[in-house]
């Protein structure tokens, strides 16, 4: 991207997310529907296209479809058609689906989207089960994918999947750490948990589209780097929602995050100011994992603490740096313009 990006025919962020989800929902939709039928039903459940009886759900919520959108974006920039990227998007789609059948799972949440998560509406096992149909389609349908630049890109999004996964390890694994003293997680190893779990797969979609336009390494190295930085700005914005989101938008429980004892960056940073607020909150934490009541009480000594401002501040900074990564490298004008303006509206949340 040279130069600076116009204001002239900017498109809106759900103009670009609307426009890549249509040119992805055909091939997603095939995808699904190589699944065992069972799977498939699962699967077709948690992207909101339909209810637990199969029928279908035209207002069903189906996500914002980031990663299919960075994708697709990601050969456009590299001077490819839109196509190109589509085998990526569903790969990342599919995987992104994936992780939130499991993580769901993993952390009991039983809403998903502001309806029962695929773990409460079929089953345990099932959800589990389904995840991994999800896996497997998706690595093989990447496989699949015409052209000599198909092993290069499963190597990339395979690579993505062991970050992942290393990162939802050690978000688990920080859950059972103290909040102070010798063993409390510290702000680098926060940033790696974070990078690996959510950042990842974003850097990866953004790669997987250059990798299938024919880019050059730099390119898409570059291009991972960027979505990396976004991955980090995505999850301190999550990280605000688990705490002060609102449960008709984040489809999730106020206070979640807290009452599962996750160490997240508004509470590791509100910990490390050491105010008196910071004292107070080090000790609500230090007792016990907080009841609806005492959760209250965190949520405003995280605020007073400086967590929340720290917060948004981490989301900026890693969204500047993104949009930096982008702007030092050379892609095609208007896919430059639709990153710009998709990369600021993710942050737009909480800002």
């Amino acid at each position: 991207m040279q130069g600076t990006v116009e204001d002239v025919d900017v498109p809106s962020v759900s103009d670009v997310l609307r426009r890549c989800r249509e040119l992805v929902r055909p091939a997603l939709v095939d995808a699904v529907g190589r699944l065992h039928p069972w799977t498939g039903e699962m699967a077709a459940y948690s992207l909101g296209w339909s209810d637990t009886a199969g029928t279908p759900e035209p207002g069903g919520s189906e996500g914002k479809g980031v990663r299919q959108a960075l994708a697709l974006l990601g050969a456009e920039a590299v001077g490819a058609d839109a196509a190109c990227g589509v085998p990526g998007a569903v790969a990342v789609e599919l995987v992104h689906t994936f992780s939130l059948l499991h993580d769901d799972v993993m952390d009991a949440d039983a809403l998903r989207r502001r309806r029962p998560a695929v773990w409460k509406a079929y089953g345990t096992g099932p959800a589990v089960l389904a995840g991994d149909a999800l896996l497997a389609r998706a690595v093989t349908g990447l496989a699949e994918t015409p052209g000599h630049h198909a092993a290069a890109a499963v190597r990339r999004l395979c690579d993505a999947l062991n970050d992942l996964v290393a990162g939802q390890a050690e978000d688990l694994r920080f859950e059972h750490r103290p909040w102070d003293g010798p063993g409390a997680v510290g702000p680098e190893e926060y940033r790696s948990m974070a990078e690996g779990k959510t950042g990842a797969l974003l850097g990866c979609a953004l790669a997987l589209g250059a990798v299938l336009g024919g880019a050059p390494e730099p390119t898409v190295a570059a291009l991972d780097r960027a979505g990396r930085h976004l991955g980090l700005a995505f999850q301190a914005v999550d990280d605000i929602l688990g705490i002060w989101g609102d449960p008709a938008t984040t489809g999730k429980p106020v206070h979640a995050d807290l009452h599962r004892g996750k160490k997240t960056h508004p509470v590791l940073a509100a910990l490390a100011g050491g105010s008196r607020a910071a004292r107070e909150l080090g000790t609500l934490l230090a007792s016990a994992r907080p009841t609806d009541a005492a959760a209250e009480r965190v949520a405003s000594l995280v605020e007073e603490a400086g967590g929340r401002a720290a917060t948004r501040g981490e989301a900026r900074r890693h969204l500047d740096a993104a949009r930096d990564a982008l702007r030092a490298t050379p892609l095609t004008r208007t896919a430059a313009r639709e990153l710009d303006v998709l990369f600021a509206g993710l942050a737009d949340r909480v800002m």
